[in-house]
């Protein structure tokens, strides 16, 4: 169905007129899509007006909490009634193709969460789509927007270190399988393990703290050793669900070499024998200077520990700097609202790309891993 025909559907501006009461829907109930959520009804001249899920008694509280006219089990039935500018998705990774793409077809700006899709293929399906209906498609990568990850951006951009050369980036757990024998340790439906889950966020803040290098080489290994055991699933994380079995690695580690000489290291866990805390990371090395940033407990804590190590007068000048909380997901719903508002000059900026560079190189890595070889971009 067009979305300039449906009943009662008032497509995106044609020029750069700023859209007006921007009517949102919401693919998705659980912990990402109640983050869109609250997000969109934060902002004035935003009305969330449809909501689709499939358990039952959660969407019918969220829909009365945040008093939405239109609630659907199946999000086909959401896109086929029609009445939106704008759409959220948060599922499985394995529907963010198919539910963005056809969203974008109908004129309707995507936000997606990260990642874009199971795999690049299925990425650029996402930003042709994109391209091709001349509207949005973000792609929600909320790491990037903490206060620490923005206040270390700052010192870098400013020349503080010197030019990097080295730099890790890390999100490491004990026990955080989200729930073993789920959709996630499934390839099929979510693409990878930690690396594609929440590797892909290190990834990120680490490329656009050092200037968005791009990435000639990777080398990587994966390692499947407590999730096949039935361990590593903590406390927060169920293990009593059994509809898959455990099909993806628990522990990724991944050497990239960056264009100029750089070089980045990413690991990523969801399970291993480290402290009980989470630690989300990233350390840089710079020709003047070098700096480290640790979040015990991620992705909790609002500011993390950040140092900043330097010289002045061949003494130490080593500091700490200001850092306030981010924003989070209410800065990445922000930013689409903005960008959807900005019209037809500022929509072709949010095409997906990046996020979509972002899966290259995660399928690069996978390559790597399986093949036991560097493989280059």
């Amino acid at each position: 169905m067009d979305n300039h025909q449906s009943p009662g559907q008032r497509s995106a501006p044609p020029g750069n007129e700023p859209v007006e009461d921007l009517r949102v829907g919401v693919v998705g109930i659980g912990w990402a899509g109640q983050q869109h959520l609250k997000a969109y009804d934060s902002l004035a001249g935003v009305r969330i007006v449809s909501l689709a899920g499939m358990e039952q008694d959660l969407r019918d509280s969220l829909q009365a909490e945040y008093s939405i006219p239109n609630a659907f089990a199946e999000w086909e039935e959401m896109l086929e009634h029609g009445g939106l500018d704008a759409v959220s998705v948060a599922v499985p990774t394995f529907l963010h193709a198919p539910i963005a793409v056809a969203a974008l077809e109908r004129g309707i700006h995507v936000l997606s969460e990260k990642p874009i899709a199971r795999n690049a293929a299925e990425g650029q399906s996402m930003v042709d789509a994109a391209r091709k209906a001349g509207r949005v498609l973000d792609v929600a990568f909320n790491h990037r927007r903490r206060g620490d990850i923005q206040a270390l951006k700052g010192v870098i951009d400013d020349g503080g270190l010197g030019r990097p050369y080295y730099a890790k980036a890390s999100w490491l757990r004990r026990s955080g399988i989200p729930t073993l024998g789920s959709w996630f340790t499934n390839p099929e439906l979510a693409g990878g393990g930690p690396l594609a889950d929440i590797g892909v966020h290190a990834l990120d803040y680490a490329l656009h703290l050092l200037g968005e290098p791009k990435v000639v080489a990777v080398s990587a290994a994966t390692h499947s050793e407590l999730g096949p055991q039935g361990r590593g699933g903590g406390s927060e994380y169920s293990a009593l669900a059994s509809s898959h079995a455990f099909e993806v690695e628990d522990f990724a580690s991944a050497f990239l070499r960056l264009e100029g000489g750089g070089t980045l290291l990413i690991e990523a866990s969801w399970a291993t024998y480290r402290e009980t805390d989470d630690l989300l990371d990233f350390t840089v090395y710079g020709t003047d200077g070098g700096a480290e940033l640790k979040v015990q407990g991620a992705p909790f804590p609002p500011v993390g520990q950040l140092r900043v190590f330097t010289e002045k007068d061949g003494e130490s000048a080593d500091y700490v700097p200001p850092v306030l909380p981010g924003r989070a997901h209410d800065g990445v719903v922000e930013d689409f609202v903005a960008a959807v508002r900005g019209g037809k000059d500022v929509w072709g900026e949010h095409d997906g790309a990046l996020a979509l560079y972002r899966a290259q190189i995660i399928d690069a890595c996978y390559q790597s891993a399986r093949e036991q070889k560097e493989v280059r971009l």
